[in-house]
């Protein structure tokens, strides 16, 4: 009897464009949660990641916590971090002050955001009096400042704010004029709302990359709250995936595994080679993940 033949994956990773990826994590509030941080940091580092990120908030303790964290990366790291800044609640100097601050610390590298309302999701967003009016003023003023790399947000599923898709396009546009080098989407679950919003994208001659962000569900429930103040769809046969497991973490990172491989594969077949992780600061679903992706350690990445 013939062996029955195996489907294979292999042809996957077999490309002369290598695959790349990108990890966020979010400042510490606590000394428990900085061993945690840097606990990953220090997991992830040796998959020598084009770039690592780190989230910002409005708020003077959040923003110095950022630099706090983007610093110590710097310093102790090979890694090449990447400093979410937003305009939210702040003037212009005050922003001006830290993308100064960012400059002097090493980073080249600035995520732009306009930032949450401050009255919170749902609220409508007001500039601060004499702040950056929006995200592409925020670009063009850093890329005046200095010779950073600003990478921006994009929505497959649009802004909750935007009126439309096409109206978001047109956001994105006008960051890009002002001199935005990247894009990182918001997660996704559905990888033909990427693609098919990649297409509208393209076809408006918007060239910069625009890489998927991945989140791979380390709590169903959590994530799907969050998806819906973010605007971002959950398929009910991802609900289904996880249904009955709220009290089984073990089972439920399993399942989490799979679904993000599965995506991250799909991605791949479609020849899509940079991926960027929202890591929720807990590396070992991503580290798989990238394992999965054919990434191997590089020793000379581990933390200082």
């Amino acid at each position: 009897m013939s062996a029955i033949p195996r489907p294979s994956r292999s042809h996957r990773l077999v490309t002369a464009t290598p695959i790349r990826v990108s990890f966020e994590f979010f400042p510490p509030k606590t000394p428990e949660m900085d061993v945690a941080l840097w606990d990953a940091v220090t997991r992830l580092a040796p998959l020598d990641p084009d770039f690592v990120s780190v989230t910002y908030g409005a708020g003077g303790s959040t923003r110095e916590r950022t630099h706090t964290t983007v610093a110590r990366i710097v310093r102790e790291t090979g890694l090449r971090p990447a400093a979410h800044l937003t305009c939210v609640g702040a003037t212009k100097a005050e922003v001006d002050a830290v993308v100064g601050d960012y400059w002097a610390a090493g980073v080249r590298h600035i995520v732009a955001l306009r930032g949450d309302p401050q009255g919170g999701a749902g609220s409508p967003y007001e500039a601060h009096p004499d702040g950056y009016g929006s995200s592409a003023d925020l670009v063009r003023s850093i890329r005046n400042a200095g010779a950073f790399e600003v990478t921006v947000s994009a929505y497959p599923e649009k802004h909750p704010e935007s009126p439309s898709l096409d109206a978001d396009i047109d956001v994105l546009a006008a960051k890009v004029d002002a001199g935005a080098t990247r894009a990182i989407t918001q997660f996704f679950f559905d990888n033909e709302i990427y693609l098919r919003y990649v297409d509208k994208v393209r076809a408006r001659g918007i060239d910069i990359p625009i890489i998927p962000g991945i989140v791979p569900v380390q709590n169903f429930k959590q994530t799907a709250s969050f998806a819906a103040r973010t605007g971002a769809s959950v398929p009910q046969w991802l609900a289904d995936r996880f249904e009955g497991l709220d009290g089984d973490p073990a089972t439920r990172r399993l399942i989490a595994a799979a679904v993000a491989a599965e995506q991250v594969f799909d991605l791949v077949d479609h020849g899509v080679r940079d991926f960027h992780f929202y890591t929720m600061n807990k590396a070992d679903l991503v580290y798989a993940i990238c394992h999965l992706l054919g990434l191997r350690p590089k020793l000379e990445q581990v933390a200082a």
